[in-house]
């Protein structure tokens, strides 16, 4: 169903228009699907987030992991099922984790030392974490896009340093821990997807 509606209206910009080619045509289409797709998940994932009783602290997690998420990109499943399931784990997994976990003063600094020094360097060697279906060529893009990725992580954890609120400091530290996880070689691996430069034969640093 989401399919033929974008389908439609990607038809529709070619018609209004004229300059857009079937390569564009075909990427307007795919973000179309994705806009049509997270729509829904999002709903389903904070009912999920309301019957498990986390519906604050997982709309807390969505909105505060937006920037990061925006900007390293991350693997996609290749299903709207799978999609659904990986969202809720994300956002409904990190709200649970964050009411149990427990770090004293001490392993919170350790965690949050560890989590940046492999943050940056994930960051460094995959983000922007494109796909084959809407890869990220341009260099300028890629370099913006990065150097945000650097930006939204760091403050995230800063935050998490020094916050009080424990749950929150808890939901910086997990989700952000997960989304970097999302970008690596082996979450790629795992989902079999594949990075944009990969399948267009160019570097990840330059078009």
């Amino acid at each position: 169903m989401i399919d033929k509606i974008c389908e439609k209206l990607t038809k529709r910009i070619q018609k209004e228009m004229p300059d857009v080619d079937e390569e564009r045509a075909e990427v307007i289409n795919y973000g179309l699907q994705i806009i049509f797709g997270e729509i829904p998940k999002i709903f389903i994932m904070l009912a999920i987030a309301y019957i498990l009783g986390v519906f604050k602290l997982s709309l807390i997690a969505f909105a505060v992991l937006i920037p990061y998420r925006g900007a390293s990109g991350g693997f996609h499943l290749h299903s709207h099922l799978g999609c659904i399931i990986a969202t809720c784990a994300m956002y409904c997994g990190t709200a649970i984790l964050s009411k149990y976990l427990a770090l004293g003063q001490i392993a919170k600094y350790v965690v949050i030392g560890c989590e940046l020094i492999f943050g940056l360097i994930m960051i460094k060697l995959y983000a922007p974490a494109d796909t084959e279906d809407v890869p990220i060529l341009q260099k300028e893009v890629r370099k913006k896009k990065q150097l945000m990725s650097y930006i939204s992580f760091t403050v995230a954890l800063i935050i998490a340093l020094f916050i009080h609120n424990n749950e929150i400091s808890n939901i910086l530290i997990i989700g952000n821990l997960i989304q970097t996880i999302s970008i690596t070689k082996i979450a790629y691996k795992l989902t079999k997807n594949k990075y944009g430069y990969e399948v267009y034969n160019t570097s990840p640093e330059v078009v």
